[in-house]
């Protein structure tokens, strides 16, 4: 009887009814929320996975800004179909230094997480100049003024101070070197020991092939043929690889 009378009290004064809502809604919040806050991280770490390199990230923003993403994922997910086309479905720990990941939700292009190795330099110029010189039936717009256009780096260290304020472990060595590690990799024939020390498996070359230039397409190409080349899946899939 006190159970039925309780029931018709509360749907009866609307508002009884939501303040008892609002603290329902607010004890489930918490049990979701604050266990995020007492764990370490929720993100495993994985052999490889490395901060991009100014090159790398350079790369990664002219992405961003030519909007690729609209028509290409980063995320492989673990279906069959997915991993017989692309490769090993993607890794949370893949995009911990992503900001923003790109992992996608509409694909008019294939995913590109595992893009990196796949095509030569070459091609990906002649792709990015006019796509369908390599796929007859890509719709995707061509980019030839990529390189043409000198990537513009001078404030190169402020994307990488930007970041290391977001969490991802540049320090003071990485923010101070910048700018070198950037023509470095870029270069042909350059020094690029400490590139190598501070980004191992970063590919260092003339990507666009004109050495006279660092242009925004020496970067696309830096970032594209990164993607999915850190982390050895061989190792991943037949012994315990993390750290």
């Amino acid at each position: 009887m006190f159970k039925k009378f309780s029931h018709e009290k509360i749907e009866k004064n609307s508002i009884l009814l939501l303040i008892l809502t609002l603290i329902t809604v607010a004890i489930g919040g918490l049990v979701e929320i604050v266990p995020t806050f007492l764990i370490k991280s929720t993100i495993e770490d994985v052999k490889g996975v490395r901060p991009y390199s100014p090159l790398e990230l350079a790369g990664r923003n002219i992405y961003i800004r030519e909007g690729c993403y609209n028509c290409h994922s980063q995320m492989i997910r673990s279906l069959r179909s997915e991993v017989e086309r692309y490769g090993h479905y993607s890794l949370a720990a893949e995009s911990k230094y992503d900001h923003p990941f790109q992992w996608g939700s509409k694909r008019t292009g294939p995913d590109l997480a595992r893009v990196g190795g796949k095509y030569s330099d070459e091609w990906h110029r002649l792709h990015m100049a006019d796509p369908r010189a390599v796929v007859p039936e890509s719709v995707m717009p061509g980019y030839p003024f990529l390189e043409r256009r000198p990537l513009d780096y001078r404030n190169i260290e402020s994307g990488l101070r930007a970041l290391a304020r977001a969490g991802v472990p540049y320090d003071d060595e990485h923010i101070a070197n910048a700018r070198a590690d950037l023509e470095a990799q870029a270069t042909p024939d350059a020094d690029i020991d400490g590139l190598m020390q501070r980004y191992p498996k970063a590919q260092a070359r003339d990507f666009d092939g004109n050495p006279k230039m660092i242009s925004e397409l020496d970067a696309l190409i830096a970032y594209l043929q990164m993607l999915g080349t850190l982390v050895d899946f061989s190792a991943y899939e037949n012994a315990d690889f993390r750290q």
